[in-house]
């Protein structure tokens, strides 16, 4: 197989594959070439059929592959630069045709910000501006907005999300396990010892306390047109909790309730919110909470909150028109039929906020926690409240 250009922007492919968050390696770009040489690049399918072979390792991965693959490689002239093998690099997306992709990493990995050349400033404006952002990495990041955050800010947060799993309050279930310490007996365990070792008195015992797991929880998250970008910020925070050992059921709603427990399933938290946005019809649209948790406390109620073991985390502004009594007595039926309500209201972030709207006052007497959801600061408060054992 001839050298040519193909090999080096198959590689400058594979960077942008794992800036955007798959595992490629330099194994599988030696692996695409060699594949490439072998099947040939007589046409467009063959070529996005090896590279997909090489390159995809999870079913989940096939849509950014896709994604990445549409915009990279199109060129106006496409099958005569792969036919002679000389494919012109991607710079930005002033590229004729290309559209920037729905997921933030990949159109971040495609299209990376110009290197401006380096120009001389004062010293004393540099001195200036180190004297009055004293602010460190992790402040900055706790307190940036998720809905602009970058690739790297993402990662960053999506590892401190996943840290906040131990902090989930742990309930006791029936199953047993083995315990170091003294508590509960486990005969079977000590007459298995004692026919191994012989009598030993007491050194044999054998001890079992109950297994715990994290508390389950509920999502009920507003997408009506005043809270649609921070419920999108909360999906990402559910669906970090859902790749975690910590059971979610997840419903949006504005004019109607929609559950998405299946529609977060995806891997890539990119997608699987676009998969959201995509699948829900009322997604920006007008809001009705009264009906939206009487549908939730007919028809969801039993099978999600089984057991009043569950915490329920209500996401909305609160602002619901017309008359509030219905919305006041369907508060309180959800508040007696889980653990605890938590509710997230993004209005909080306001230092001068009042309940003055006449819903949020129907809400308020029913919920356990009232919290604001618009950083990653709040979201640490909201695992810090979580990680109570015992409910307000």
């Amino acid at each position: 197989m001839s050298t040519g250009r193909l090999g080096e922007n198959v590689m400058h492919f594979a960077r942008v594959l794992r800036s955007a968050g798959l595992p490629v390696g330099q194994d599988r770009v030696q692996l695409a070439l060699r594949a490439l040489g072998i099947a040939g690049i007589e046409s467009r399918a063959d070529f996005h059929a090896t590279l997909a072979a090489c390159f995809v390792s999870r079913t989940e991965q096939r849509l950014l592959f896709d994604q990445a693959f549409h915009i990279f490689w199109r060129d106006p002239d496409l099958l005569g630069r792969v036919l002679a093998m000389l494919l012109p690099k991607v710079h930005g997306p002033q590229a004729k045709g290309a559209t920037p992709p729905e997921n933030r990493r990949l159109a971040e990995a495609l299209f990376p910000l110009p290197m401006q050349p380096p120009q001389p400033r004062p010293p004393e404006e540099q001195i200036e501006v180190e004297a009055t952002l004293t602010w460190s990495d992790r402040e900055l990041l706790r307190k940036a907005d998720f809905d602009t955050m970058s690739a790297d800010e993402w990662r960053a947060a999506q590892r401190a999300l996943q840290q906040m799993e131990p902090f989930f309050e742990r309930l006791a279930t029936r199953r047993t396990r083995p315990a170091a310490h003294p508590g509960r007996a486990d005969w079977r365990a000590t007459l298995r010892a004692m026919a191994r070792g012989g009598d030993a008195g007491i050194a044999t015992m054998r001890w079992r306390e109950p297994r715990s797991k994290p508390a389950p929880l509920v999502v009920l998250a507003d997408i009506s047109g005043s809270m649609s970008r921070y419920s999108r910020m909360l999906l990402h925070f559910a669906h970090a909790m859902t790749r975690s050992n910590v059971k979610v059921e997840s419903f949006v709603f504005g004019t109607r309730l929609t559950p998405i427990t299946r529609l977060l399933a995806q891997r890539d938290p990119d997608l699987a919110v676009a998969r959201v946005v995509k699948g829900v019809e009322d997604w920006s649209g007008g809001t009705r909470i009264t009906a939206c948790l009487h549908d939730f406390n007919r028809h969801w109620s039993r099978r999600a909150l089984a057991g009043g073991r569950t915490t329920v985390l209500l996401i909305s502004d609160g602002l619901e028109h017309g008359d509030t009594a219905q919305l006041d007595f369907e508060m309180e039926r959800l508040h007696k039929s889980c653990r605890r309500v938590v509710w997230l209201n993004p209005l909080l972030r306001y230092d001068r906020f009042e309940p003055r709207a006449a819903g949020i006052r129907a809400m308020l007497p029913h919920v356990d926690e009232f919290l604001p959801a618009h950083n990653l600061a709040s979201l640490e408060q909201l695992a810090r409240v979580l990680a109570q054992h015992d409910p307000p």
